[in-house]
């Protein structure tokens, strides 16, 4: 088993940007997503250096795991070590081999399986160059994510490169609308790093959603979930979200929403448990005006923290 890395060396000098796919093997958006990129015409015109690396966890893709074959998770093992496990090895080889190389790091995530999320970039509080970025990406939402020991993003920090955190779609499936923002968005990083020229490269239509905060709502009671608002909804304080019901139809409970927001994930499984995490709600400062410009940083609220994908539980 290999790390298969492409790498697309322009003409003249510029920038090196890493795009990387698949740290979690379950998460098949974002090989696709590296695939459709390497065939795009606005590469010919490249400056500078595209590093892609569609598959880095190998050993889980082709088990359709999310994890490696010692049940460790490759995205809390950076910087990792030559001499440890093979999670540690692998994440030692990619920051020696492709992080190091590059000045800036695009990420490509999705969900976890049996969850879905919308479209979004998540950036470390207090790093107003990633949330410039961020808006540049032009993914629907931003959201602010603190950096987890372990993680590419803090390994990459820490010597001095910036990551974009690129979440969409469910583990094991493919999602256009996902896969097609996620590579107009890498397309619109590189025009803005002038790697490739503006023409053919759409701008957003819209400044995207910032979301300061988040929480995940769960279920009240186990049964069959009935979902009335989807993901990238915008919901009120006070909306019925879902509805949670017995098999015989003697007890329901609502899941309503406790404040002004928009649905960054969700659950896609009917049946859920008691307890279950079923809606990431992300906090707007309105919903009159969610639409418009990216909010401010320093508008910090206090909710839940920001979870990873395997602390959802």
């Amino acid at each position: 088993v290999t790390m298969s890395v492409h790498v697309v060396h322009g003409e003249r000098p510029g920038p090196v940007l890493f795009v990387s796919g698949g740290i979690h093997g379950d998460e098949v958006i974002g090989v696709e997503i590296i695939r459709r990129l390497l065939k795009a015409p606005n590469l010919e015109s490249l400056k500078g250096t595209l590093i892609a690396v569609p598959i880095v966890n190998a050993f889980g893709f082709i088990s359709h795991s999310r994890y490696l074959p010692d049940r460790r998770d490759l995205n809390r093992m950076f910087p990792g070590s030559h001499s440890g496990p093979l999670a540690s090895r692998l994440a030692n080889m990619f920051m020696t081999e492709i992080v190091k190389r590059s000045d800036l790091g695009i990420d490509l995530h999705s969900a976890a399986i049996h969850r879905t999320n919308y479209p979004q970039v998540r950036i470390a509080p207090g790093n107003d160059h990633t949330l410039d970025l961020a808006a540049v990406f032009g993914a629907p939402i931003v959201m602010r994510s603190p950096l987890r020991d372990g993680s590419l993003r803090k390994a990459a920090k820490d010597i001095g490169k910036d990551v974009l955190l690129y979440e969409a779609g469910e583990g094991l499936r493919l999602d256009e609308l996902s896969v097609r923002a996620g590579v107009a968005g890498i397309l619109r990083i590189m025009r803005q790093q002038k790697m490739i020229p503006p023409k053919g490269v759409s701008r957003p239509k819209a400044a995207p959603q910032f979301c300061p905060s988040s929480k995940w709502l769960r279920a009240p009671m186990g049964g069959l979930l009935r979902i009335y608002k989807t993901d990238g909804a915008l919901v009120r304080q006070g909306d019925t979200m879902a509805t949670v019901s017995d098999p015989f139809g003697e007890q329901e409970q609502e899941i309503v929403a406790p404040f002004d927001g928009i649905i960054v994930g969700r659950a896609v499984m009917p049946v859920v448990n008691e307890g279950d995490a079923v809606f990431h709600l992300g906090r707007v400062r309105s919903v009159d005006h969610a639409e418009g410009a990216v909010g401010d940083l320093s508008a910090q609220l206090d909710d839940d923290p920001m979870f990873d994908e395997d602390e959802i539980i």
